[in-house]
């Protein structure tokens, strides 16, 4: 009875050693190469946004934004020639650039503005305010 259940704790412990044991399984990556940029000056740090619509390149005395969608430059910001690094926070939208040889950081805020033809459209007010309201209750 002894032997018996040797044998059956034996098999267990060998079932358990066989069964973790995970075949080797060989895997390939494909891969693609996407449209470059080119820039005026060598890039210093690159961040992307979180959903990669966005990439921000940190030039010498420049950060320029990025857009994967349009496929182009949307915006440069002149900055100071000390920052050599920088991060992008998705959760404020905020980019944070550092230097290296200072003790400085620098935060800006993006927002991003949306603008809209307003020509010709009806209005109330006065034509030249800062801000406008469209209602498109009119249209079906």
């Amino acid at each position: 009875m002894r032997i018996r259940l040797w044998i059956y704790i034996a098999g267990f412990i060998a079932a358990l050693c066989w069964g973790g044991v995970s075949p080797v399984v060989g895997a390939d990556i494909d891969w693609s190469e996407k449209t470059g940029l080119n820039l005026e000056a060598s890039p210093l740090d690159v961040a992307a946004s979180f959903d990669g619509k966005w990439l921000f390149v940190l030039t010498p005395g420049q950060l320029l934004i990025y857009s994967a969608p349009e496929k182009k430059i949307m915006k440069q910001i002149p900055v100071d020639g000390r920052f050599d690094r920088l991060a992008y926070s998705p959760r404020d939208n905020t980019v944070v650039l550092s230097s290296s040889s200072g003790k400085n950081l620098k935060f800006i805020e993006l927002e991003l503005v949306h603008e809209f033809n307003m020509a010709g459209l009806p209005f109330r007010g006065p034509e030249n305010a800062v801000v406008a309201m469209a209602v498109f209750g009119d249209y079906q």
